[in-house]
């Protein structure tokens, strides 16, 4: 427990610009008309990606008993999986609604 304070003491700077860009993220895609929504997610599948490789090299780069760098590793991978799939299915489906339908 006494570790996850110190990292919180030593990162203090950079939690709260975390939590900065979490709220002003959230302000700017809130203002976003929603005929926007689908080609801003094609962009968080590229960033999701980004996010992916990063975490990954973080895991090599972690020692073995690090287990919240770990932890983090793996979570940021999950996550970023989830976002690239559901992006991946949304933009899937919004082509299917151009495409022309066959007449039986």
């Amino acid at each position: 427990m006494d570790t996850v304070f110190q990292v919180f003491n030593e990162n203090l700077y950079l939690i709260y610009l975390l939590l900065f860009t979490v709220v002003l993220g959230f302000e700017v895609i809130s203002k976003v008309p929603t005929v926007l929504h689908t080609p801003l997610m094609s962009g968080a599948n590229a960033i999701s990606g980004v996010v992916i490789i990063g975490a990954i090299l973080l895991i090599r780069q972690a020692q073995p008993d690090d287990y919240m760098t770990l932890v983090l590793g793996a979570i940021a991978v999950v996550l970023g999986m989830i976002n690239v799939i559901g992006g991946f299915a949304v933009t899937d489906r919004m082509l299917e609604m151009f495409k022309k339908k066959t007449k039986k």
